[in-house]
């Protein structure tokens, strides 16, 4: 058997944090507790003065994506690898199938891609079109393939937009599965309308992109897919919420009860719409994603909206595309790839931006980061807790070691980082992957092909809490 014990560090967990020793044997824990005895031929890893958390569960990235006759730089395997780098250990990905593409075909062809992996990883898959077959198909998905979500862009008009009756009855048909539907929320019309006007004004740089998407779009779209959700009574969770007005949105909604979960972009927290007026053409396109950055003042009220408990997860849309396929747009801003990088830069960003500044406790940073996607997709706690039981997926945190973000020393094989010159402290010292050192100070051991595909259940605790929330409620005929 393989063992490992990591000593004398403090574990943190989402709910609390307790100074423990962490044994592993063949990549589960099988105990947690003080002055462990190392079994014969342990590697043992001195984690004194350091934080000994779940490793990141990255819900939203993009790895190995086709789009617009190209293909993100990150595959499966150098995007997993970049991930471990950074102490995720576990990421989410999308299916999605072509406009009439048969979903079972659009998955396997993922599922191939997704063999090279070096973590773990999971699969949300896109509606992009509807009629029996999709219908059947989502119930395959869910009750022999361990998909629990569906996306629904709300965006990206004449291509993989959702109209209302797409996603009325995908929720439907989700809430019957047990399995959560996710939206991208901007409203697809105008955004289609927006970008011929900005077109007319002669603006066709980056600048143009936020000015095409501005929050109000996001917020619509938000608004009416929550709309949705609240009358056929399932639950919904929102992806990279970037402006307050979608944030408000969430809140509201969750104010009166409904089960709205949001999700939050690394990127989104820390920079803003200002990237996009840089004089050199390469750097503002290489920060065109969609939504957009923000004007100042939004970032402030995704942190609120992580602190107040009514946005839960955060993300990356790791999604990399180098400087000579962002240029595919250069004479009109709506041609550039939307995408950007981070799966290896999202932990030590929100420690270093949200820990060091007080905006988050430890505990709060595990919920963030893992516990709360393991919840919401329904594989707590198998991921995203340090328990016994649980997979031996851990990274060991330095709160006092230091790095200069750049794009010269990341692991991703992207040309660009958003966090390019950003010093931040506190980052991992080790990832462990199933059990096994996968990253130690600075040594990166990912191995091609290692990575598990992670079925996930469906009905998770919020499925039968609203099927008997929609029974108490349930309207009676008047007899007369």
């Amino acid at each position: 058997m393989t063992s490992l014990l990591i000593r004398g560090g403090t574990v943190v967990n989402a709910d609390r944090a307790f100074v423990a020793d962490v044994l592993t044997q063949d990549g589960k824990i099988v105990a947690v507790g003080e002055n462990l005895s190392a079994p014969v031929g342990a590697t043992v890893v001195d984690a004194g003065g350091q934080y000994v958390m779940p490793g990141g569960i990255d819900p939203h990235t993009h790895m190995q994506l086709p789009f617009m006759g190209t293909t993100t730089m990150d595959d499966f395997f150098t995007g997993t690898a970049a991930g471990m780098a950074g102490g995720t250990t576990t990421i989410i990905d999308f299916v999605i199938p072509n406009p009439q593409q048969p979903l079972l075909e659009a998955y396997q062809t993922w599922r191939g891609w997704a063999d090279k992996s070096a973590s773990d990883y999971s699969f949300h898959v896109a509606i992009t079109w509807w009629d029996e077959t999709v219908k059947r198909d989502m119930g395959t998905l869910v009750q022999q393939e361990g998909v629990n979500s569906f996306k629904h862009f709300m965006a990206y008009k004449n291509a993989i937009m959702c109209d209302d009756e797409t996603l009325v009855n995908s929720f439907k048909r989700a809430l019957e599965l047990g399995a959560m539907p996710t939206v991208h929320a901007e409203n697809g019309e105008l955004v289609y309308l927006l970008q011929a006007e900005v077109a007319k004004m002669g603006i066709s740089g980056p600048e143009g992109h936020p000015l095409s998407r501005p929050p109000m779009v996001e917020a619509e779209a938000a608004n009416r897919a929550i709309a949705i959700a609240d009358v056929l009574g399932v639950p919904i969770y929102v992806v990279h919420v970037s402006c307050m007005e979608a944030a408000d949105a969430i809140a509201r909604a969750r104010a009166r009860g409904q089960r709205v979960y949001g999700e939050v972009l690394a990127g989104h927290l820390v920079l803003d719409d200002s990237v996009y007026r840089h004089p050199d053409f390469a750097t503002a396109a290489a920060h065109v994603m969609s939504p957009p950055f923000r004007p100042v003042g939004h970032q402030e009220a995704l942190w609120r909206g992580l602190q107040s408990g009514n946005l839960h997860t955060t993300a990356t849309d790791h999604c990399t595309f180098c400087a000579a396929q962002k240029a595919a747009g250069k004479d009109n801003f709506a041609k550039i790839p939307n995408g950007t990088g981070g799966v290896e830069e999202r932990l030590a960003v929100l420690w270093d931006a949200g820990v060091n500044t007080g905006r988050l406790t430890p505990s709060e940073f595990v919920a963030i980061t893992s516990a709360n996607t393991a919840k919401l997709f329904n594989i707590y706690p198998q991921k995203g807790s340090v328990s016994v039981g649980a997979d031996a997926d851990l990274v060991i945190w330095d709160p006092a070691g230091t790095k200069t973000l750049s794009a010269k020393t990341q692991h991703s094989k992207g040309d660009f980082n958003i966090f390019e010159g950003r010093t931040v402290r506190g980052i991992p010292s080790h990832t462990v992957s199933q059990g096994e050192l996968v990253f130690v100070q600075g040594d990166l051991r990912a191995v091609q092909g290692k990575g598990r595909y992670i079925k996930r259940p469906a009905f998770s605790p919020n499925f039968a809490a609203a099927a008997l929330r929609a029974e108490a409620l349930k309207p009676t005929a008047v007899t007369r």
